[in-house]
């Protein structure tokens, strides 16, 4: 899958996310990067996405005039799951979400309970 494909799935997962989903996201971008410098993950995990910012949860009434919080889908280390096209497209899907769902406050425990993790 290159580049344009991949930014594809990302783009057509966003689109489809519920209304009020959607109309939640606010001050967020969404980058895809070929994959995690040393910076993104130190620990060389070979992260297939991340999220870093304040969760919506966690915004009092005083958030204002910060820079977007980021959400990053790394391409490279969905690639080497080496899954068929149709299960890389949803392993794809499934990091994006995770990721959403970290923007609104949901840890990795809750995530696992639901098999999100």
């Amino acid at each position: 899958m290159n580049l344009s494909q991949f930014e594809a799935v990302i783009r057509e997962t966003m689109g489809g996310l519920p209304e009020w989903v959607q109309n939640s996201l606010d001050n967020i971008e969404i980058l895809v990067l070929e994959k995690a410098d040393e910076d993104l993950d130190p620990d060389g995990e070979g992260l297939l996405g991340l999220y870093l910012g304040l969760p919506l949860t966690e915004r009092g009434v005083d958030y204002a005039g910060e820079l977007p919080d980021v959400i990053y889908v790394f391409r490279q280390p969905h690639l080497e799951l080496g899954l068929p096209p149709d299960e890389l497209r949803e392993e794809i899907v499934r990091t994006l979400i995770h990721e959403v769902a970290h923007y609104f406050g949901i840890d990795d425990d809750h995530l696992d309970e639901i098999g999100w993790g």
